[in-house]
C-alpha cells in the first residue's frame, strides 16, 4: 500500500509550477537554489522548463537550464520544450533554449517538424534543417 502524497509536497510543487507559468525567475531560480528538483514534472510529464518555455518566460528557461534542467525533456506526449516554443511562436525562448543545448530533433513532433509544419522558413535556417 502507498503513502499518500503529503498535501505540503504538492501544495508546494503546484507553487512551483504555477511560477514557471507565471515566468517568475527570481522565485523560481530561489525554490531550485533551495533543492526542488530542477526537473520537476507535473502529471502530464511537463518540467518546469517546458511550462516556462510554452508561456514565453526565456530568463526563467535560462535560469532553469544554468540550474541543471534538461532542455529537451519531453513530456508524457513526446513534445519537447523547444517544439512548444516554436508552436507558440516564442522567438526569445527558442533562442534562450537553442543556447542551453536543445536539439531541434528532439520529440514528437520535434522542433524541426513543428517548423516545418506551420511554414516557419527562418527557424529551420536557424535550426541547420532546410
Amino acid at each position: 500500500m502507498s503513502e499518500a502524497p503529503d498535501p505540503e509536497v504538492i501544495e508546494l510543487a503546484t507553487k512551483v509550477f504555477d511560477l514557471a507559468r507565471q515566468g517568475e525567475t527570481e522565485a523560481l531560480a530561489a525554490y531550485i537554489d533551495a533543492g526542488v528538483p530542477a526537473n520537476l514534472t507535473n502529471d502530464r510529464g511537463d518540467t518546469l522548463v517546458m511550462l516556462a518555455a510554452y508561456h514565453g518566460h526565456a530568463p526563467a528557461v535560462k535560469a532553469l537550464i544554468a540550474r541543471g534542467a534538461e532542455p529537451d525533456r519531453a513530456n508524457d506526449r513526446g513534445q519537447t520544450p523547444l517544439a512548444g516554443a516554436v508552436f507558440k511562436g516564442e522567438d526569445a525562448v527558442i533562442r534562450a533554449l537553442l543556447a542551453g543545448g536543445a536539439n531541434p530533433e528532439a520529440g514528437t513532433p520535434s522542433a524541426v517538424d513543428t517548423a516545418r509544419m506551420f511554414g516557419k522558413t527562418d527557424l529551420l535556417e536557424l535550426f541547420g534543417s532546410q
